[in-house]
C-alpha cells in the first residue's frame, strides 16, 4: 500500500491538500464553547407561594407535585425543600435520559396537576439545568444619580436584553435586580368610617372602574362595533376621580378617601455593583455559537449602550471566556514551541535542517485534518477537546521523528531513496499502529464512566483518536511523500549526514553504561525491580484533589444571616461589609434576597446574599477574604458563612448538591416532622457527636396568629372577611391590573407601615350586626421557633443530620438501633456512596484498559509473555513522575492524571519498537549465531537504533512543556501538573526503561529458554 501510494505523489499530495481545505472549511462552523453541550440529567421544579408556611407548601403543593411526577421514565432520585414561600423539587434522572423528552414530560404532567394545586399559587416553573445555561458574561447596568430605578428597569427590559438577543449567538438574557412601577392606594381610615364606608368600598370602586368588557359588539345598521368601556383608569388620575359609594348611599370621589400615586414595589431582592444599587443582565449562549466570537460582539454592544444610554453606567464581570482563551493558548504555544524545538533537537542530533522543515509542515497539516473528524462526531472546540488534541501533540512529534529516523537508516544502509522510503515506513508500521492503538486502549475506556465525567471523556477520547489516527496517516504517506521530495537531487549513494557530533558523544555514553549494566544483569534487574513498588510508593505522600490549585483572584462569599430579617436590612448588612472592606478589592457584585433569574436554580430567600469579590491578586484575596468572615462572626453570631474561589463553568458542571454523608429518618406512624421539643431530646442521644443538623432540623423565629372561634361567633365575625382583612393591613393587597400593550402595572391597596401589635390594635372588622371591633379582640400572636423548612422526597417527609466523621460507616448499626427504637425509618445518602461508586468503575475500567493494552501487544508480538515487558515499563514513568509531582509540591489531580496519560503513551511507543527491534534483529542474526550470541547482539543494537528517536521525542517534548513552569497565569496554572508529570516520566522514566527493556526482555527469554 506504502509502495503504491507513494508511486503516486501528485495524487497524495492533492489528496492531502483537498483533506486540509475540507478541513479548514469545516473549522470555520465548529461551535466554540468552553465546555461540550451535556445534558446534566436534572430538572428543578420552583414554587413561589406568597404568604404561605412551609408546612403549607409541602402539604398543598410539593407532596402532590411528588406523587404527580413519580411514574416519570428514568427518574433516579427526587428530593424537595419547602421553605417560606418558595419550595423547590429537584428530580435526578439516570445518566443518558433523554433530557429534552423528560423536560416536556414534566411540564405536562406539571399542567395535570394544575387543577389539585391551590387556586392562587402561580403555575410552578420548571428549569432544566444544561451546561449552556451558565453565563457567559455578566453585564452591570448601574443607574446614574438622579435618573429613575424603575425607568432604567424598563430600558434594561426592553431595550437592553432585546438588543444583546439580537446579536448572533446569544441564546437567552436572564435580568436580576429589576423593580416595578405600580399605582398605590393608601385609605384615609378617619375619613372612610366617618362616612360608613370601609375599604371593600374603595376596592370594588376601583375594579368596577377598571373593567373591560369581553368581546362585546353592537350592530349599527351594516355595520358592527366592539363595545369599550370608557371607565377604565390608565393613571392615578384617573383612579382618583372614580366614585366611591357606601351602603347608606354617600357618594365621594375616591380621592376624598385615599391617597392615590405611583411608587416602585418592594422588592424580595436587590443586586448590588460596589455599593450601588443597579441591575444585573447575564448572557447566555447557543450550543453551536462560538464563544470566542460571541464575547467581542458583546463588548462591542456595551460600548454601544454606553453612548447611547449616558444615564446609566456598564460594566463587566465574571467573563468565563478566560479559561477557553487559556486552552486555546496553551495549544498555540504547545505548536509554537513543539515546532521550535523539534526543529532544533532534530538539527542538534542531526545537523540536518531538511527534516525539521518535514515536520513543520506535518505538524500543522495533521492538526488541521483532526477537526474533519470534529465534524462528523459533532464534536465542539472546548476546554476538554483542546486538552485532548494537546495530549495527543506529543505522540504526533513521536510518530513523525520515528519514521523519518527509520528512512534515514534506511538510506544509510544503501537503499535508493524510494525503496528506503516504503522500508523505512513497512518496518515500523505495525509497531507504530500498535502504540496508537495502546495508547487509546489506556484512554478511550474512560469513555465508559457513567455520568458527566463518562461525557467529558467522550470529547477528550474524539480528539485523542482523530490526532494520532491522523497522525499515522500523515506519518505513513505523506511525510515518506515529503521526504522523497526533499531529498530527490541528492545523488545516489552518496553519504547521509545522519549523527551529529554530541549524538556521537550521547551514544558513546550510552554504550558504555548499557556495558556496565548488563556485566551484573542480574544485580541491576533486581533494582529496577525494587525500584518499581518503591516509585508507586511515592503516591502515597501525595495530595490528591480534582482539578490543580489555580491561582485566582476572586471569591464567592455566601452568607445566610439565620435571623427573621427583611430584604432591606439585609442590603444594609451587606453594604457594611462592602464598606468594611472599600478600597481593598477591584469589583465587587452582590445577589441579595430572592433573585429573579429565570434559569437561577439554586435556593433564595430574604435572609440570604451572596457577594462577589474580584482582588488585584491572590494575596489580598487570602488576606481580606478571612478577615470579612471574622468581622461577620463578630458582629452576628447567627450567622452561616460559606467562603469559596468563584466558580468557573468547571466547577458548576461538577458541583454537587449532595452532602458527603447523611443521615436520614422518617417517622414510620405520623409520617410527618417530628415535634421540635421531642426531636431536641432526641438528637441529645444521638450516637454520634460529630454532625451538623440537616435543613429539615433547622429552625426559625416565627409569630403564630391563633384565631379566638368563640369570640368570633359570638359577636358575629365572618372567619373569611377576618383573613381578608389580615392579608389588607400586612403586606401590599393587589386589587387589579392595567394592562397596556404588554406593559403591566398593578394597583395595590397600601397598608400603613406600623408595629404588628399596634396594627392589630387599631384595625377593626364589622360583624353582623354592623358593629365595628378591634382585631386584637379575636387573633392571639405567640412567638415560638419552628423548622425553616420541610424536606422530602421519593418516600416521604424526612429529617437528617450530616456527618462530620473522618469514617462515617463506623457509626451506621449504632444509628439503626437509634431509629429503631424511636420508630424511626433509617436510610444513608451521600456523595460518600457516590465516590465510592465512581472509585470502583475506575478501577474496572482500568482492568478493562490493561487487558485490552496486553491484548494488543500479544497480538503485535505473537507472544503471551513479551507483552509484560512493556506493562513493567510503564511503572518506572509513573515513579518518575510521581517523584518530579513530589519534589515540587504538586497535587495529584485531573490534569497531572493526563499528563501521566500522555507521557505513559510516548514510553510504550518507545518500547514497543525497542522490542519490535529485537525481535527483527534476533530473527537477523538466528542464522549465523547461537540463540545466545544473537539475542545479545540484538539487543545492543536494537539499543543503539532506537536511542535517537527516543532522546529526540523526550527532548522534543519536555522541551516544548517547559516554559508552562516558567509562564504565569490561569492557563499556566491549569497545564503546571501535566507539565511536571510528563517531564518527570520522561525524564527518569525514559532512561531507566532505555536499559529495564532490554533487561526484562532478557530475564523473560532466559525464563523461556529454562
Amino acid at each position: 500500500m506504502v509502495r503504491f501510494l507513494l508511486a503516486r505523489p501528485i495524487a497524495v499530495l492533492m489528496t492531502f491538500l483537498a483533506l486540509m481545505v475540507f478541513s479548514v472549511i469545516v473549522f470555520r462552523t465548529l461551535p466554540i464553547s468552553l465546555l461540550p453541550p451535556i445534558d446534566v440529567p436534572q430538572i428543578l421544579v420552583k414554587v413561589n407561594y406568597p404568604n404561605a408556611s412551609p408546612e403549607a407548601i409541602e402539604q398543598n403543593v410539593l407532596s402532590p407535585i411528588r406523587e404527580g411526577l413519580m411514574t416519570l421514565g428514568g427518574l433516579e432520585d427526587m428530593d424537595s425543600k419547602a421553605g417560606s414561600e418558595v419550595g423547590t423539587i429537584r428530580l435526578t434522572f439516570d445518566y443518558g435520559t433523554r433530557m429534552e423528552l423528560a423536560y416536556i414530560e414534566v411540564n405536562e404532567k406539571i399542567d395535570r396537576l394544575t387543577n389539585s394545586l391551590p387556586s392562587d399559587l402561580s403555575r410552578p416553573q420548571v428549569i432544566r439545568i444544561n451546561t449552556n445555561d451558565i453565563p457567559v458574561v455578566r453585564v452591570q447596568v448601574v443607574p446614574k444619580d438622579g435618573f429613575d430605578f424603575t425607568e432604567v428597569s424598563l430600558l434594561t427590559e426592553n431595550v437592553l436584553k432585546k438588543r444583546l438577543e439580537q446579536l448572533e449567538g446569544v441564546s437567552l438574557v436572564d435580568i436580576n435586580g429589576k423593580k416595578e412601577r405600580m399605582i398605590t392606594v393608601s385609605p384615609k381610615i378617619a375619613i372612610l368610617r366617618g362616612l360608613g364606608m370601609t375599604e371593600e368600598n374603595v376596592i370594588n370602586a376601583i375594579k368596577y372602574g377598571n373593567e373591560e368588557l369581553p368581546g362585546i359588539s353592537v350592530e349599527d345598521g351594516q355595520f358592527r362595533y366592539y363595545l369599550r368601556l370608557a371607565t377604565r383608569v390608565d393613571s392615578p388620575e384617573d383612579i382618583m376621580k372614580l366614585p366611591v359609594t357606601s351602603s347608606e348611599g354617600v357618594t365621594v370621589d375616591l380621592s376624598t378617601v385615599a391617597t392615590v400615586q405611583y411608587e416602585t414595589s418592594e422588592p424580595l431582592g436587590y443586586h448590588l455593583f460596589g455599593e450601588n444599587e443597579g441591575l444585573v443582565i447575564t448572557v447566555h449562549k447557543q450550543a453551536a455559537a462560538k464563544m470566542n466570537e460571541l464575547l467581542p460582539k458583546i463588548y462591542e454592544a456595551i460600548e454601544i449602550f454606553r453612548t447611547d444610554y449616558p444615564q446609566v453606567a456598564f460594566d463587566v464581570t465574571q467573563d468565563q471566556s478566560v479559561l477557553l482563551n487559556a486552552g486555546i493558548s496553551n495549544l498555540q504555544t504547545s505548536l509554537l514551541f513543539g515546532g521550535l524545538f523539534a526543529f532544533g533537537v532534530l538539527f542538534v542530533f542531526m545537523g540536518n535542517y531538511k527534516t525539521p522543515i518535514i515536520i513543520g509542515l506535518s505538524l500543522p497539516s495533521s492538526l488541521i485534518i483532526s477537526f474533519l473528524v470534529f465534524y462528523f462526531f459533532d464534536i465542539s472546540i472546548n476546554v476538554i477537546s483542546l486538552s485532548g488534541l494537546a495530549l495527543g501533540l506529543g505522540m504526533l512529534i513521536d510518530n513523525s521523528i520515528i519514521v523519518l529516523d527509520n528512512i534515514t537508516r534506511k538510506r544509510k544502509e544503501g537503499l535508493p531513496l524510494f525503496e528506503a522510503c516504503v522500508e523505512g515506513v513497512n518496518e515500523v508500521m505495525s509497531a507504530l499502529i500498535s502504540s496508537v492503538l495502546t495508547t487509546l486502549a489506556v484512554f478511550v475506556p474512560l469513555v465508559f464512566l457513567s455520568g458527566i465525567s463518562g461525557a467529558l471523556f467522550f470529547d477528550q477520547a474524539v480528539a485523542v483518536a482523530s490526532i494520532l489516527g491522523v497522525s499515522l496517516l500523515v506519518a505513513f504517506i505523506f511525510l515518506p511523500m515529503l521526504y522523497r521530495f526533499f531529498f530527490r537531487k541528492q545523488p545516489e549513494g552518496q553519504e547521509i549526514q545522519e549523527d551529529s557530533k554530541l549524538f556521537v558523544r550521547i551514544l558513546a555514553g550510552y554504550k558504555r553504561l548499557y556495558i556496565k549494566i548488563f556485566a551484573k544483569r542480574k544485580l541491576s534487574f533486581a533494582l529496577f525491580v525494587i525500584l518499581i513498588p518503591a516509585g508507586l510508593a511515592l503516591s502515597l505522600f501525595l495530595e490528591t484533589r480534582g482539578l490543580p490549585p489555580i491561582e485566582k483572584t476572586d471569591a464567592v462569599l455566601t452568607v445566610n444571616w439565620n435571623e427573621p430579617i427583611g430584604v432591606a436590612q439585609n442590603r444594609d448588612r451587606v453594604l457594611s461589609l462592602l464598606e468594611a472592606l472599600r478600597g481593598d478589592f477591584v469589583k465587587a457584585e452582590s445577589d441579595i434576597g430572592v433573585r429573579q433569574f429565570l434559569l437561577f436554580d439554586g435556593e433564595s430567600s430574604l435572609q440570604e446574599a451572596t457577594l462577589y469579590f474580584l482582588f488585584e491578586n491572590q494575596n489580598q484575596k487570602e488576606q481580606q477574604m478571612p478577615h470579612l468572615d471574622n468581622l461577620i462572626q463578630e458582629n452576628f453570631p447567627n450567622a452561616v458563612v460559606q467562603i469559596e474561589d468563584a466558580p468557573n463553568a468547571f466547577d458548576q458542571l461538577f458541583a454537587s448538591n449532595m452532602p458527603y454523608y447523611e443521615v436520614r429518618w422518617k417517622d414510620l406512624g405520623s409520617k410527618k416532622p417530628i415535634d421540635e421539643s421531642i426531636m431536641d431530646v432526641w438528637l441529645g442521644e444521638f450516637p454520634v457527636r460529630q454532625f451538623s443538623r440537616g435543613p429539615g432540623l433547622q429552625k426559625e423565629a416565627s409569630v403564630v396568629f391563633r384565631l379566638n372561634a368563640a369570640e368570633m361567633a359570638t359577636y358575629g365575625v365572618n372567619p373569611n372577611d377576618l383573613q381578608e382583612k389580615v392579608k389588607r393591613i400586612f403586606g401590599v393587597y393587589g386589587i387589579t391590573d392595567i394592562k397596556r400593550f404588554g406593559e403591566i402595572t398593578p394597583i395595590k391597596l397600601k397598608a400603613e407601615k406600623r408595629d404588628f401589635e399596634d396594627l392589630l390594635r387599631n384595625s377593626y372588622i364589622k360583624g353582623t350586626e354592623g358593629q365595628e371591633y378591634a382585631l386584637n379582640n379575636f387573633i392571639r400572636f405567640e412567638y415560638e421557633n419552628h423548622y425553616k423548612f420541610v424536606t422530602a422526597d421519593k418516600g416521604g417527609v424526612f429529617q437528617s443530620v450530616y456527618l462530620e466523621e473522618n469514617e462515617p460507616t463506623a457509626h451506621n448499626q449504632e444509628i439503626l438501633n437509634w431509629g429503631n427504637e424511636r420508630n424511626l425509618g433509617i436510610s444513608f445518602v451521600g456523595q460518600y456512596f457516590k465516590d465510592r461508586e465512581t472509585i470502583s468503575e475506575l478501577l474496572g475500567i482500568l482492568l478493562v484498559a490493561v487487558l485490552l493494552l496486553y491484548f494488543i501487544l500479544a497480538a503485535q508480538f505473537e507472544s503471551f509473555v513479551q507483552p509484560l515487558v512493556v506493562i513493567f515499563t510503564l511503572p518506572l514513568g509513573i515513579a518518575g513522575a510521581f517523584t518530579v509531582l513530589l519534589l515540587t509540591g504538586t497535587s495529584l489531580n485531573v490534569m497531572s492524571a493526563i499528563g501521566l496519560v500522555v507521557m505513559l503513551g510516548i514510553m510504550v511507543n518507545d518500547a514497543i519498537l525497542k522490542i519490535d527491534t529485537i525481535n527483527r534483529l534476533r530473527i537477523k542474526y538466528a542464522a549465523n549465531n547461537s540463540p545466545g550470541e544473537a539475542l545479545e547482539k540484538a539487543m545492543y543494537e536494537a539499543g543503539e537504533i532506537r536511542l535517537k528517536p527516543i532522546l529526540m521525542t523526550s527532548v522534543t517534548t519536555i522541551l516544548a512543556l517547559l516554559p508552562v513552569v516558567f509562564s504565569s497565569g490561569l492557563g499556566a496554572d491549569l497545564q503546571r501538573p501535566l507539565v511536571f508529570s510528563v517531564i518527570g516520566g520522561l525524564t527518569i522514566g525514559t532512561f531507566t526503561a532505555m536499559y529495564f527493556v532490554p533487561l526484562a526482555y532478557w530475564a523473560l527469554a532466559r525464563g523461556k529458554k529454562g
